[in-house]
């Protein structure tokens, strides 16, 4: 037998250190096919020198180097050299025993050879042990030098050489052990490998792999224990495999976190050069940035505590890597911070003419929000400083609300920013996300603050009536904080996170419907009404603005055509019923299409454009007005009526038919309170019919009927009462109505007229279809003082307090022609 030391050495394992269970470079001994490793042996007799061993476990025919440290185990040592004796080697069942009995080491071990005794250079002793025979401990006896115990050898029984299954098993842990050893070990010996796979001594190979696999010492043991060479092979190759998938995910790990170093290594290098490259170019990008935003910062007139959380922000802006994501987050944020105006407002024009000339120019009536503006205006110019109103504008659409806050604008001198509130469902979009969402932004009211570039801008929130609600929130009870005055000096946005003031943004509400706005949302607006547009006003806004912005837009030269004033109200009554002027807008447009077309067409256009040429350029009438038709039939009186798009004058008809006197029957699709007037009307008739000149018979023996034209649009209200009982009266007394003559008014079942609302649009009703007297309720009379007085021209107010004053005044003594009775 010879031993390869010389080639492969291996790190020593130390008989009083700790465990070294790592594989390292092991020492390959050469041998024979049937060796057995006993040569020698004869000479052992019942007793033996014992070296205890903390940490390892020799195999028959395995040579492994072993440092000595105690002195029992150097004189051990010292004697075996000199006597030419062999050792028994065996392992401590604790390593940290220092003087170890018989219960402290394991039963079986390994007679070894003392091959060589190497003296290191730090002065440590290495020896080179190779084992023998396996042996089991029976008796421990200690003299004054060293441990000796009894002994009783033990045979490996080693299968038969023709057992296939046994060759297989070999072959198999060969391959196994190949694999372990180059997965452990670096750049593994070529010639190594190949005394592995070329030695045919089976017991060699199996002990080789058992001393050198990286397991515990308790099981290598095991491994010992076993006598029969199958056994010890099939629990080696067990253990060869769990250790080998062991080292497979221990190199995976290590070479997925080296390429991740590799990548982080790389990432790292390119950053280096692109930042170079910038500082060659002038300057990192970020850094750039990061100083810019310091630049800005620093002309702020901002407040202590907003200057805090801009320098906190910017340190920590500072300290991300630019390839973080929350980089570009913080980024955002305080560039957010920098461009708000904070305490930047512009300067107000307070020449009040200026103000009310733009308003005019703009605009046309309107009189309560333009007379509103300019006391605000002329509130600012005496105090120098106070909280904007918040406004809110409502009327029908089309009336110019929304276009009016550009005006305003333009008159105060400021900024002008709107944000639509139809369909906002979102409670977010007037707060702000948290900065913990990803994308988070601030609400619409700071965004548009930033776009404004001032703290004191016009703000026009549009449709306020159409915000609704679902589980994102109530942007409706958001917007309370933003419309007090009390509060929005203070307004707290989620994203912002800083208290930004907002008292000194003139907010201007647009709304069609107040019913659908919450109430505690009203109580911060000023409400101011925009009604609908008269047919004066429609005709000068036609003039003064829609007819030359037509021009403008088709390309036709300015003063080219002319349209009358007869022929636009033949527009507003015949093509159009709305109480703005979007719908005529549009008209005028389709006309100057059709102009154009010509024009284009190098065809004759006529310059003053006539009612006769309507059908031509509009087509066929669209509407159709209701106007006086007389005074001939008994019971047909004029009333008044308010709707969306003006007022109109109502047809009230009623007929006496012979019956039981019991039945009042009323048509014309009315409404309920429409019906109680009527019931009204003909109880206190009945009550008062003396007064009346009718003879109680006459409602015992004539049915009642009611009817309003036009039944297929919806009628309702209260004030038809006096047109009613006038219309009862006539129908029972045969007496002609008052010509020319209309009324309004609500009645009690005293007789007492009560006031109406919608005056103003259903006198210029009652002028448009020809009535030269109207009734009206005392009350309603400061109504008509509010209206242009050029617009009553041709007309004669009767005002009253009582019934009996209606019929006396629209009543005349004489019958009609061929009365019932």
């Amino acid at each position: 037998m010879r031993n390869r030391t010389n080639s492969f050495s291996r790190e020593p394992f130390e008989d009083d250190l700790g465990d070294n269970l790592g594989i390292v470079m092991p020492i390959l001994t050469e041998c024979e096919v049937d060796e057995d490793f006993a040569d020698g042996i004869e000479k052992v007799g019942n007793t033996i020198p014992i070296l205890p061993l903390r940490n390892m476990v020799l195999f028959p025919g395995v040579a492994m180097p072993v440092v000595v440290g105690r002195p029992k185990s150097m004189r051990l040592i010292n004697d075996a050299i000199k006597k030419k004796n062999l050792v028994g080697v065996i392992c401590q069942k604790e390593m940290n025993t220092e003087d170890p009995q018989i219960d402290d080491l394991y039963s079986v071990g390994v007679v070894a050879d003392v091959m060589r005794v190497l003296e290191m250079p730090d002065g440590t002793t290495t020896v080179i042990l190779q084992g023998k025979k396996r042996f089991e401990l029976n008796e421990l006896r200690e003299s004054d030098s060293y441990l000796r115990g009894k002994i009783s050898i033990l045979e490996d029984e080693i299968p038969k050489k023709s057992d296939r299954e046994f060759e297989a098993l070999i072959s198999t842990i060969k391959d196994l052990t190949i694999k372990m050893l180059s997965a452990a070990v670096n750049d593994l010996p070529r010639d190594l490998l190949f005394s592995i796979k070329n030695n045919k001594n089976v017991l060699y190979l199996i002990n080789f792999s058992c001393g050198n696999i990286p397991i515990s010492s308790a099981e290598k043991q095991d491994l010992l224990l076993l006598n029969n060479l199958r056994e010890r092979a099939f629990r080696l190759l067990f253990i060869l495999n769990r250790e080998y998938q062991l080292v497979e995910l221990k190199n995976a790990i290590q070479m997925k976190t080296h390429e991740d170093i590799n990548q982080q290594q790389k990432e790292y290098f390119l950053q280096q050069q692109i930042k170079t490259i910038q500082e060659e170019l002038g300057g990192n990008i970020n850094e750039l940035e990061i100083r810019e935003l310091k630049v800005k910062a620093a002309k702020k007139k901002w407040a202590e505590p907003v200057a805090e959380v801009f320098d906190k922000e910017i340190r920590k802006l500072e300290r991300l890597h630019p390839q973080s994501p929350d980089f570009s987050m913080q980024t955002q944020y305080v560039q957010t911070i920098v461009n708000l105006p904070w305490n930047e407002y512009s300067k107000d024009n307070f020449n009040l003419g200026h103000a009310q000339r733009v308003l005019d120019k703009g605009h046309y009536g309107l009189e309560k929000v333009k007379e509103r503006i300019i006391e605000h205006l002329a509130v600012l110019k005496l105090k120098g400083d106070m909280k904007s109103p918040i406004l809110c504008l409502y009327g029908p659409p089309g009336v110019g609300k929304t276009s009016l806050g550009k005006s305003v604008a333009e008159a105060l001198n400021r900024k002008y920013v709107r944000i639509s509130l139809g369909g906002l469902h979102d409670e977010a979009e007037i707060r702000g996300h948290r900065r913990t969402y990803i994308g988070a932004l601030c609400g619409r009211i700071i965004q548009n603050i930033m776009k404004a570039g001032t703290s004191n801008p016009v703000f026009i929130l549009d449709e306020i009536d159409k915000v609704t609600n679902d589980f994102k929130g109530d942007p409706a009870s958001a917007l309370l904080e933003v419309l007090d005055p009390e509060q929005n000096s203070a307004f707290h946005d989620n994203y912002l996170d800083i208290d930004y003031d907002l008292s000194r943004v003139l907010f201007i509400a647009t709304a069609n419907n107040l019913n659908t706005i919450s109430q505690p949302l009203l109580d911060r607006m000023e409400l101011i009404e925009v009604s609908g547009y008269i047919m004066e006003e429609k005709i000068q806004i036609a003039s003064r603005h829609l007819i030359p912005k037509q021009l403008e837009a088709h390309g036709l030269p300015k003063g080219m055509v002319k349209i009358r004033k007869k022929t636009l109200e033949d527009i507003i009554v015949s093509y159009t019923r709305e109480s703005g002027v979007r719908e005529l807008d549009k008209k005028i447009a389709r006309l100057m299409r059709k102009l154009a077309r010509k024009l284009a067409s190098d065809e004759p256009i006529p310059t003053d454009i006539t009612s006769e040429h309507l059908h031509d350029y509009l087509g066929a009438i669209e509407y159709t007005r209701e106007t006086y038709q007389g005074n001939e039939y008994a019971g047909v009186v004029i009333g008044l009526a308010w709707t969306a798009v003006g007022g109109e004058i109502l047809f009230v008809e009623s007929s006496l038919s012979k019956g039981k006197g019991s039945k009042l029957t009323l048509t014309g699709n009315l409404g309920d309170v429409m019906k109680e007037s009527a019931m009204l009307a003909l109880e206190y008739i009945h009550s008062h019919a003396t007064l009346f000149g009718i003879a109680d018979e006459m409602f015992e023996n004539w049915n009642v009927h009611i009817h309003v034209p036009e039944g297929a649009i919806p009628k309702d209200g209260p004030s038809a009462g006096i047109t009613m009982v006038t219309s009862l009266v006539s129908s029972f007394t045969q007496r002609k109505v008052k010509g020319n003559t209309a009324m309004t008014g609500e009645i009690t079942l005293r007789g007492k007229v009560l006031p109406v609302g919608g005056i103003k649009e259903k006198i210029l009703a009652a002028k448009r279809a020809g009535i030269k007297e109207l009734i009206l309720c005392k009350e309603n009379r400061k109504d008509i003082n509010e209206i242009n007085a050029e617009y009553l021209k041709g007309l004669t107010f009767h005002y009253v307090e009582d019934i009996r004053e209606v019929v006396d005044k629209a009543l005349l003594k004489e019958k009609v022609s061929g009365p019932l009775f």
